[in-house]
C-alpha cells in the first residue's frame, strides 16, 4: 500500500471506529474486561509498527480528524493517539 492508497485511511477509520465502539459499549453489549483487553491488544499492535508506518498512521488520524464534521468523533480522533499510547502527551 502506498501513502495515497485509499485503503489506508479507510482501514484506519475502521480501526478507530471499532475502538470507539468498544469504549462506548455497555456491559450487556460486550463484556467490559473483553473490551479493555481488545483495546489493549490494538494499542500494543500499533506500537509494534515501524517508525515510518507509525508516523503515517498518526498522519492519517490527523487528516481524518481535520475532515470530520461531527465534533464528538473529531475529538475522539484527536485524542486517539494519546489514549492508545502511541504518543506520550499532547505536547509531544
Amino acid at each position: 500500500m502506498t501513502d495515497r492508497d485509499p485503503l489506508v485511511p479507510a482501514l484506519t477509520r475502521l480501526l478507530v471506529d471499532i475502538v470507539r465502539w468498544l469504549d462506548d459499549c455497555d456491559d450487556d453489549e460486550v463484556n467490559s474486561d473483553s473490551a479493555v483487553k481488545m483495546m489493549e491488544t490494538i494499542g500494543w499492535s500499533l506500537l509494534q509498527l515501524p517508525s515510518d508506518q507509525r508516523s503515517r498512521f498518526l498522519q492519517v488520524i490527523a487528516d481524518l480528524a481535520e475532515a470530520e464534521q461531527d465534533p464528538a468523533v473529531r475529538d475522539f480522533l484527536k485524542s486517539f493517539p494519546f489514549d492508545i499510547g502511541m504518543v506520550e502527551d499532547e505536547e509531544s
